[in-house]
């Protein structure tokens, strides 16, 4: 607790040091490159399910920075190096193929004319419009206290994740070992605890973009599209013969919808095995996006790139400062 009543404090005389434009001259001075992460982007009450959604305002503003202090490079130039001499570079990424992109980003994307490459599911070729930790994610917030799923009793414990009375592992960790038809079955199971399609004005908290509207995104000169798995299952966890039929069939499925080749992968929530990552590589991705390297080799692999996620808790000040550094450490 006090550690981060401490690092709030530190946030704080930060924000008070941007007041008075303390941070501009490091921001010009700073040099080096940096994939960033963003997920969702709504309109107001950004954690309502998730830590991983920011406010459209704040997004925006987060783009005037980019504009104004850094050099914005496509996905291309940064596995080849392209890089600005004069400015820090960045490289603007999402994940998970929320429909709220299509809506929000692409506008602002054109509007200060910087570049993003997307990462979205073929979710919907599975026909389905939602991914299944969106729908835990609601069900943490609507579910009651104890619920009951495959005969085991669930409560709700920290940030509301349900937890096993069992084994004390969470619902969302043991789903995550499972493949597709386990969630798809928890989905159905548990709907009545949750009833999402009922409640109005939540969809863009997790609506899944269209085939038309990915298409539409990657015919915009300032988008890329990369492929996030076909059902955003973790591809760190499964078999590799599920993680092979997984990454070839969300490859063929976007080129299919784009009409463009799709050569970037990002793995789900950042985990993968070495196999995983041959497996891409004979997939045909010779782009491979991770969060942190897992192996040692991986920092000297020319087809993998580390990525830095995006905070919602602090300002756009400390944001930059913090992808600066690549570290949220004070």
């Amino acid at each position: 607790m006090f550690q981060r009543i401490r690092q709030k404090i530190r946030y704080a005389v930060r924000d008070a040091g941007a007041l008075a434009g303390m941070n501009k001259s490091y921001f010009r001075s700073a040099r080096g490159a940096r994939i960033v992460v963003y997920h969702g982007i709504c309109q107001r009450d950004h954690l309502r399910f998730n830590n991983i959604f920011l406010r459209l305002k704040t997004f925006e503003e987060h783009l005037r920075y980019y504009k104004e202090y850094c050099h914005v490079i496509t996905l291309d130039d940064y596995f080849a190096q392209r890089f600005s001499d004069d400015r820090f570079n960045v490289c603007i990424s999402f994940d998970d193929g929320y429909e709220n992109n299509h809506r929000y980003v692409l506008p602002l994307l054109e509007k200060y004319e910087l570049p993003a490459v997307f990462f979205v599911t073929t979710i919907r070729q599975a026909g389905y419009d939602i991914l299944w930790n969106d729908f835990l994610g609601m069900l943490n917030k609507y579910g009651p206290y104890r619920l009951v799923y495959r005969n085991e009793t669930f409560y709700k414990g920290e940030l509301n994740h349900y937890i096993s009375e069992r084994n004390g592992r969470k619902l969302m960790e043991m789903l995550r070992d499972q493949g597709f038809a386990e969630k798809v079955e928890m989905m159905e199971v548990l709907y009545p605890h949750v009833a999402f399609r009922e409640r109005q004005g939540e969809e863009e908290y997790w609506l899944q973009m269209t085939e038309t509207q990915i298409r539409e995104l990657s015919e915009s000169k300032w988008v890329t599209i990369g492929s996030h798995g076909f059902y955003h299952n973790d591809l760190g966890r499964l078999p590799i013969s599920s993680v092979t039929e997984e990454l070839t069939a969300s490859k063929r499925c976007l080129e299919q919808w784009t009409g463009k080749p799709v050569r970037s992968v990002a793995f789900p929530y950042g985990t993968y095995s070495r196999a995983a990552v041959e497996a891409a590589l004979q997939a045909g991705f010779d782009q491979i996006l991770a969060l942190d390297y897992h192996f040692p080799d991986d920092r000297g692999d020319l087809a993998m790139r580390e990525r830095f996620i995006v905070n919602p808790f602090i300002s756009t000040e400390n944001q930059l400062l913090a992808t600066i550094k690549r570290t949220y450490a004070l």
